[in-house]
């Protein structure tokens, strides 16, 4: 099994427009961090984990050209525009590319993206469109897809709901303000955890980095990587502070399960 982080940035992304800051000029490539996503590979079956702003530039810089599915944690742009860099995956295929997430979400894409989920929507011959088919999941329900069985969970991200997800031995969430019980229990046992992280304060909608190094404890896997970082802490800085078993993510990091 293997995990891919294509990006591991906040909205905004690092650097950030305008900004002079230290990171943002910063020469470590690992302070480059484009919106936040992620494949998974295990048993044949490759998934992607949301479709980022710059999908198609992360997909070209990982050399990934397969993806079986696509799963969704939630509606926001910055984890849903990019959708549209599918048609190169799509075309490949001998049907639409099943995409998954919570109910709000697949309302939601259905409607800004009719275009890729309207069979009545047609294209002129010899053009293409991205082809996909949407498909509801429910907290806590696992579902087979390809060779690789996924558990979704909810955990809150200010009023709205967002789904992390378990696949095998990996927990990967983000853009969650805390992790409920139901969440943790699902969590029990993974050895690969993914976890957003945007400052040392306190934030309204996402984990702080005391909050996550609690809930790292809390869930006690060999490895923990916080991910939606900002422009207000390095890498080498982020490395140095946090507990054994902890890092940041970066962009282009490959973990690999035995």
């Amino acid at each position: 099994m293997k995990l891919t982080f294509l990006g591991t940035g906040t909205s905004f992304g690092v650097p950030q427009i305008g900004c002079r800051c230290a990171v943002c000029h910063s020469s470590d490539p690992r302070d480059k961090r484009t919106r936040v996503g992620a494949v998974v590979e295990a048993n044949g079956t490759s998934l992607l984990i949301d479709t980022p702003p710059e999908l198609r530039l992360q997909l070209i810089a990982n050399a990934i050209d397969r993806v079986d599915a696509v799963l969704f944690t939630h509606d926001h742009a910055d984890h849903t525009h990019g959708l549209d860099d599918i048609r190169a995956i799509s075309v490949h295929r001998d049907s639409p590319l099943p995409m998954y997430g919570p109910l709000e979400t697949i309302e939601s894409l259905g409607s800004k993206f009719a275009y890729i989920f309207d069979d009545s929507i047609r294209v002129l011959p010899g053009t293409f469109k991205p082809q996909g088919v949407l498909r509801q999941l429910e907290p806590g329900a696992p579902v087979r897809i390809g060779g690789v069985d996924v558990t979704p969970f909810a955990v809150p991200h200010g009023t709205m709901r967002v789904f992390g997800y378990r696949i095998g031995d990996i927990g990967y969430v983000t853009d969650a303000k805390s992790i409920p019980d139901e969440a943790m229990a699902l969590l029990a046992g993974v050895r690969i955890l993914v976890l957003n992280a945007l400052f040392w304060k306190a934030h309204p909608t996402h984990l702080s980095f005391g909050e996550a190094i609690d809930v790292a404890q809390r869930v006690g896997a060999e490895r923990t990587f916080l991910t939606h970082l900002t422009h207000h802490d390095s890498h080498a800085e982020l490395e140095a502070e946090l507990p054994p078993g902890m890092s940041p993510a970066f962009d282009g990091l490959q973990v690999t399960l035995d």
